[in-house]
């Protein structure tokens, strides 16, 4: 048998991380719903070249901070399992980012898609 190449493992482990991610947290299948539909979007209406990059971009950010708070949750359970303040401090912070950056993500959607959608509305 052949053995594999470190990088076809390492891209093994990186999918089975995304699997675990997905079966696991509940915020990471809405998110991760969330950026199919940005995904389907910027090739249904007529963005520009550097209105698809941003959505795509905080598409992908919120996704890959919600997996950093997933790990930081499963970390800070391994070491202080909710025997200390910090552990919900942490927690909560990381929660915090997350939604910022989700919220921030909502918030260029409607900026770059609102006028798009608009003219779709109106046009049925």
């Amino acid at each position: 048998m052949l053995k594999q190449p470190p990088f076809i493992k390492s891209i093994q482990y990186a999918l089975r991380g995304l699997a675990v991610a997905y079966k696991a947290e509940r915020s990471f299948r809405l998110q991760a719903f969330a950026a199919v539909l940005v995904i389907a979007t910027v090739f249904i209406f007529p963005l520009q070249t550097w209105e698809r990059s941003v959505l795509l971009l905080v598409a992908m950010s919120v996704l890959v901070l919600e997996l950093l708070n997933s790990s930081v949750e499963r970390m800070v359970d391994l070491v202080k399992p909710r025997l200390h303040e910090y552990v919900a401090d942490i927690k909560d912070i990381m929660a915090g980012a997350v939604l910022l950056a989700a919220l921030f993500a909502l918030l260029l959607a409607v900026i770059i898609l609102g006028p798009h959608v608009m003219i779709f509305i109106r046009s049925l």
